[in-house]
């Protein structure tokens, strides 16, 4: 672990050298004692101090906003007041240097000074693994991809078009039969009658809706309906309700997702449901990946005030939205005999043209309508010939987060242009590398040509970002998030989102002068006792926008467990810098 080099600490050396010997003889015992119960006062706090070596904020600000740069500046203001003495630039504009405005330069230009002023260290984040658009705004197709096999497609007035199902997956989802309130078409619905109730008043077609309401207050209730249906493996879905609210206290918690026959929840978007809104269609996309079977979800885990009405469930096999086309993710058409079709001669090139640009580039939705299979002219195809269509797409997890392949030569690549450029704007000698809550990983061809396990790619992935680093600049010290190499948090064999296999060993790519910030705090011993034994210096992301006081727990157990914390940062996600000084209080006291 690193530590400041007492022999250079004015502090420490004036207090070492100044005179007790110079005292009376007849005083000297006394004053000694009284000197050494101070020393060892002053020392309990410089070691305390030296285990916060690194005092830092984490400042999530969009400097071409002109706006945004005084409010920059106070927060940088206000934390080297506070004895802060680094702040972590999380800035989207890092990853597009390439395409920013002068004036976006200009600003950054007025941190970098400000920071120089007050010597606090400007640590900008590179490297956007996991949460990539920063990334993908460059080649949206370096997202990671999720294959499809042998899609049904049949090929009518010269396009190839996805054979329909004959029967709906979901025949009761317009809820226009029940017994009472007891819909008809779903295995399981919460509370009919007292929670749920067949309405035929507010409606989104057909005859009747379902509300969601509670009539009594209570303890938060489970709000859902759920239908299980058979499908084939490795297939692209889509799914979708229309939703209306009226003062729902719970609307960001409803969800629509598909569950496989193993529990593994294989959709994870954010439906953005508002507390009131009139009648809105919502979508999810989901692969069935290895399942026969899936259930699908739609409803609340926590209902409270308010009512919300759902209509017209539905699920449907799609295929193509957000159709990856690089050479790990290769697509191939065939027909009923095996025949291989040769895109440019029997069919027009294929590509999704909103694949990764909605609303701009890097950005991706959930859903959108899949581009369609021409069938060029004088091609060998048939009007009515069935073919199978293989393919990789993405998905979006939450709120649009979309994870880059971690195996592409080109992600380096662009990897280490961003940081050339960062190089260029700001010289800093820290880079704060973005490789976090990784959830889509190891399916295309790229990540497994090698047969290597998740954990293994992930480690592989980090050794050729720290190299690309370090040919920029070899003696910037780096530091990464933790919770992706932590057996602990997200770093193990348990299946986890969407990743692909076991994700342990990921940390056998972390170099050993690889700073952890640590934000496992509800671990704590066990995460923080991990990193120490492998040798990897320590900072704790305190705060997140709850209790600042909260940090000192956690420094009482990184103490108890002689983890040697070698510092903290405050971070927010709402961008809340009221809490910089009492979290800095609470920390390490003030003026330090």
């Amino acid at each position: 672990m690193a530590r400041r080099d007492r022999a250079l600490d004015p502090c420490y050396s004036s207090l070492t050298r100044k005179a007790i010997p110079t005292m009376a003889h007849s005083t000297k015992r006394t004053v000694l004692l009284v000197a050494a119960i101070g020393l060892a006062a002053f020392h309990e706090r410089l070691r305390a101090e030296d285990e916060l070596e690194q005092r830092w904020v984490y400042l999530a600000m969009n400097l071409q906003v002109a706006d945004n740069v005084p409010k920059a500046t106070d927060v940088i203001r206000r934390a080297a007041a506070a004895g802060y003495n680094g702040v972590v630039l999380a800035d989207y504009k890092l990853n597009i240097l390439d395409r920013v405005p002068d004036h976006y330069r200009a600003h950054a230009e007025q941190v970098k000074r400000l920071c120089a002023e007050l010597r606090m260290e400007l640590i900008p984040t590179v490297a956007p693994i996991g949460y990539s658009d920063g990334l993908l705004a460059h080649n949206p197709n370096l997202a990671e991809g999720l294959p499809v096999r042998d899609a049904p497609f049949v090929v009518r007035d010269g396009a190839a078009v996805l054979a329909a199902r004959p029967d709906p997956l979901i025949p009761g989802g317009g809820f226009e039969r029940s017994d009472g309130d007891a819909v008809e078409g779903w295995d399981m619905q919460d509370g009919p009658g007292s929670l749920s109730f067949a309405d035929a008043h507010a409606r989104h077609s057909g005859g009747r809706a379902l509300r969601w309401e509670r009539k009594e207050p209570g303890d938060y209730q489970n709000a859902r309906v759920a239908k299980a249906f058979r499908v084939a493996p490795r297939r692209q879905f889509h799914a979708s309700v229309w939703i209306k609210t009226a003062g729902f206290e719970a609307a960001q918690d409803v969800r629509l997702f598909a569950m496989g026959a193993d529990g593994r929840v294989l959709s994870h978007a954010n439906l953005g449901v508002q507390r009131d809104q009139d009648w809105t269609e919502h979508h999810v996309v989901f692969n069935s990946l290895d399942n026969e079977t899936v259930r699908l979800y739609c409803g609340t885990w926590g209902l409270r005030g308010g009512r919300l009405w759902m209509d017209d469930v539905a699920c449907e096999e799609t295929a193509l939205v957000n159709l990856v086309r690089r050479t790990g993710c290769p697509l191939r058409i065939q027909t009923s005999d095996n025949r291989d079709l040769v895109e440019g001669r029997d069919f027009a090139e294929l590509s999704d043209p909103k694949m990764g640009r909605v609303p701009y580039e890097g950005s991706f939705d959930v859903y959108h309508e899949p581009p369609a299979i021409r069938i060029l002219p004088g091609s060998r195809i048939e009007n009515g010939a069935a073919l199978r269509v293989s393919f990789f797409h993405t998905l979006t997890i939450y709120d649009q987060q979309v994870c880059c392949c971690l195996a592409e030569p080109d992600v380096f690549r662009i990897i280490e242009e961003q940081v050339r450029n960062v190089e260029r704007l700001f010289g800093p000698r820290w880079y704060f590398l973005s490789h976090d809550e990784i959830r889509v990983a190891n399916w295309c061809d790229a990540c497994r040509r090698d047969g290597r396990s998740a954990g293994h790619l992930l480690a592989d992935n980090m050794r050729q970002c720290v190299a690309a680093i370090r040919r920029v600049n070899p003696t910037a010290r780096l530091c990464v998030w933790s919770d992706m190499f932590d057996p602990n948090h997200n770093a193990s064999a348990a299946p986890f989102y969407l990743v692909n296999g076991d994700l342990t060993g990921s940390w056998e790519g972390l170099p050993r002068d690889m700073w952890i910030i640590n934000w496992n705090s509800g671990k704590a011993a066990a995460s923080l006792s991990w990193f120490r034994d492998r040798g990897h210096a320590q900072v704790l992301a305190g705060y997140y926008d709850a209790d600042p006081a909260r940090i000192t727990d956690w420094l009482d157990v990184a103490r108890r467990e002689r983890a040697g914390a070698a510092g903290v940062m405050y971070t927010t996600w709402r961008q809340d810098y009221s809490n910089i000084e009492a979290f800095a209080g609470h920390a390490w006291g003030p003026n330090k």
